[in-house]
Formats: structure tokens, sequence, C-alpha cells
């Protein structure tokens, strides 16, 4: 509040916050004082309060503030050092690295199929397997790391889709008339307590179709996400191609083009892992420089963030060239058939093949007999 004192006024600030306000009175004669101050004519009274800005509301202090920030960002990218994502981890070897590969890519093809073919019951019982399996098998910063995000990922997926699948009625008008109409008895409700409702909030609701639909999903990804990390993590690329050429073996005879295939596979699983260290690396090296986010624009921020994508593209196809003059240097020109591919040499363990094996049919079996057995 801007307030205008013309310049015939004066004003002086008492004491209790008080402004009081006193005119000028100019001269009449030459007798007179050049300037008389009169009685002060009124007083304001001014009322401090607290400032807003620096004294938020109390439901304001409840709230996080800055967890989405670009400097958050950068460093839970440059703090992701736990999380070999597709990278082998060689040491300490445990039991699934005597495993035949062959069998670690039965083992996945099963566990695709079985949420979807078995109760809901083998459904938790297959999470909690493969959840105790990571943390026996895998080292301890990465498995509480990818443990904890792909149960995350689960459980929003489970709720999702289990408070969103009946929810919403459909918009269907019963063509059958009541049995008040018809003169019949109406349905006598069931002995057993059965009800297809299992929980109701407002417009939200959990029906026995919902609940079977969340468990099948939140499994599904669950199992794909945490077997593929198992797998490869104690598998080398090599071994993965070998058993992957060994089951597409019989494709070659219709056509298809295995070498091709294998040899696309083992690239890929060699340039996932430089893609995930260059944006690990880029984001360390910015997160390193201690840029104070606070006194940049939303242009500037939008800048850092463009040359930073900038940058591991620049180097992702860097190494994409530097492997290319690799492969031409040592003779390839781009047919696969008439270069020979050598694959790791490792052997695996005859116990730990029969013990995967008779633990796969087991596995099969009882999610055979829990559609039959459990309802």
């Amino acid at each position: 509040m801007n307030i205008q004192i013309h310049p015939p006024t004066n004003f002086t600030l008492s004491s209790r916050n008080t402004l009081i306000f006193s005119t000028h009175q100019f001269p009449i004669s030459p007798n007179t004082p050049k300037y008389s101050y009169t009685k002060p004519i009124f007083k304001a009274l001014i009322k401090c309060t607290q400032n807003t800005d620096s004294n938020p509301p109390k439901w304001d202090k409840l709230l996080p503030n800055n967890i989405i920030s670009a400097e958050n960002i950068l460093r839970s990218i440059a703090g992701a050092t736990s999380s070999p994502i597709c990278q082998f981890i060689a040491s300490p070897t445990t039991f699934l690295h005597s495993v035949d590969p062959r069998i670690k890519l039965a083992w996945l093809l099963v566990l695709v199929v079985i949420p979807a073919r078995s109760h809901i019951y083998m459904r938790f019982v297959l999470i909690t397997f493969l959840a105790t399996l990571s943390i026996w098998i895998q080292p301890k910063q990465v498995w509480m790391d990818q443990l904890g995000r792909t149960a995350l990922l689960s459980a929003i997926l489970f709720l999702m889709v289990g408070l969103g699948a009946d929810s919403v009625p459909m918009v269907v008008q019963s063509r059958t008339p009541p049995p008040s109409l018809t003169g019949l008895p109406n349905i006598p409700p069931s002995i057993d307590g059965y009800s297809y409702l299992l929980f109701k909030l407002g417009p939200l609701q959990l029906t026995r179709k919902g609940l079977s639909l969340a468990s099948t999903t939140a499994c599904l990804t669950f199992t794909i996400f945490q077997s593929a990390s198992l797998c490869l993590t104690t598998t080398t690329p090599e071994q993965l191609a070998f058993a992957l050429q060994w089951f597409m073996k019989p494709l070659t005879y219709v056509g298809v083009p295995v070498a091709e295939v294998i040899l696309t596979l083992l690239l890929s699983l060699r340039f996932i892992n430089l893609v995930f260290d260059e944006v690990w690396i880029v984001a360390l090296g910015i997160v390193s420089r201690r840029i104070n986010w606070q006194q940049l624009a939303t242009m500037e921020t939008v800048e850092v963030f463009f040359t930073y994508i900038r940058r591991i593209f620049k180097n992702i196809f860097n190494h994409a060239e530097q492997i290319t003059q690799a492969m031409t240097v040592r003779g390839f020109r781009g047919d696969c058939s008439s270069h020979k591919i050598y694959f790791s040499s490792a052997s695996s363990a005859p116990v730990s093949d029969v013990i995967s094996v008779v633990t796969l049919f087991g596995l099969i079996g009882a999610a055979a007999l829990s559609e039959y057995v459990l309802i």
C-alpha cells in the first residue's frame, strides 16, 4: 500500500506503531517564523502482521518440497551405481552361475506363462520364491535397489488395476424384469457367504475379478523384471547367445537368419552396458561441478538437460563407431555365415542342472494342480 504525502504535510513515527500526520503553516507576515508546526490533526494506527511468505501455514510444512528438481534427478542418476542393469556379476560365484544357460532360458519362458495359468495363491508363492532367490544370489547392494523398485512398480500396478477394473459401472440397463413383477421368489443368498464385492471406498471398489486381474498383472511384471535380472547377473552374454542359438538352430532350415540374430543379440548385450555407463558418468560430471540451480532460470535449467542428453548421444555414437571400426579391422563385412563366433567354453555343473530341472518340473506341476485343488 503506497501512501502519498504532499509537500505541506509532515509525519513522524512514534512508539507503538503510531503514525502522526501534521501540516505546515506557511508565514503570513515577515515577523512570523518561516515554519511553524501545528498540533497533530489525526493519528493513524498501523498494525504489523506476520509475513505469510516467511511463515507458511501448518499444512504447507507437511508437504514435501523440491522432490522433482533438476538437482535431485541428476543426483539420483549419479547415485544409481548399486544396480548394474544387464551386467554380469562374476563374484561371488553362486548356485545360478553353474546352471546351464539353456535351462535358464527355459526357466524364463515358464515364469512368463505361469502367472496367467495358476491360482492367485500360486502367484504370491512365485513372487516370494523369486524375492528369496534374489536375496540369496545377488549381492546386498544389488538386490536392495532392484527388488525395492520392482516391488514398488508391481504394487502400483496392483492398486491401479485392482481398484479400476470394476470401479466404473457399465452403462447397460437390465432387460430382465424384477421378481416382484413376474411373481417368482427372489434368489436366496449364498449359504457360504460368497460376495463378489470385496472392498468398497467411495467410487473405488475391489471385486474378485479386479483382484484376479491385479494379481496377474503385478505377478507378471515382478516375474519378468526380477527373473531377467537374475539371469543377466549370473550369465555372461556369450552364454546367453549360445543358449539362444541352440534353441533357434532348427529355424535355419526354414530360412531364418539365426547367425544375424545371435550377433545382434550379442552386440546389444554388450552395448547396453555402455549406455548405462555413459548416462551415469555424464550425470556424475554435472553433479560434481556443484551448479547452483536456484540461481538458474527455467530456460537455463532446460539448456543444461539438453546439453546432458546431447553429450550422452555423442558418447554413444562414438562407442558405436569404435565397435564398427574394430569389427571392420578384424575382417567382418556383414556376412555372419562366413565368420565363426566363439562363445564361452565355461561348462555347467551336473548337480546344479539336475536340481534346476527337477525344481522347474515341480513348479509346473504345482501351477497346474493349483487350478483344480485351490478354489
